[in-house]
């Protein structure tokens, strides 16, 4: 006897549940789903205006190290690619010998230079392209 009125009374919980559930979920909210297709777009503008700010900088970058002479180990030359989304940057070259070291850089437009370009260099710069 007591088996079944706990029975009826959790079917009766578990009704009243359902009916509230369907009763939030058939009403929208004032500032529910009507507010979201306005909220989309506002978001959508941000993150428009966030790729565009962004694409000037300088965030693609690669580094290639290597003997730059037969009798100079532990790859202390490198290649040092910094370029935007578009191509635009430089690459800083050192070149490590016994007695001194040397420093380069080259301006990059568009993945290209002017000037001509080591293989490291080219390397490096296909290395930091996305």
């Amino acid at each position: 006897m007591l088996d079944v009125l706990a029975l009826v009374l959790a079917a009766v919980a578990l009704a009243g549940a359902g009916l509230a559930l369907r009763r939030t979920t058939a009403r929208p909210a004032a500032d529910g789903v009507d507010a979201l297709p306005e909220d989309v777009h506002g978001l959508r503008q941000e993150v428009a205006a966030l790729k565009a700010e962004n694409a000037d900088a300088l965030r693609h970058l690669s580094v290639v190290r290597y003997d730059a002479f037969g009798d100079v180990g532990g790859h202390l030359s490198w290649s040092l690619a910094v370029l935007d989304d578009a191509g635009h940057g430089v690459v800083l070259t050192s070149i490590h010998g016994r007695s001194e070291a040397r420093t380069y850089a080259k301006s990059i437009s568009s993945w290209s230079c002017e000037q001509q370009l080591s293989p490291e260099e080219e390397e490096a710069i296909e290395h930091a392209r996305p």
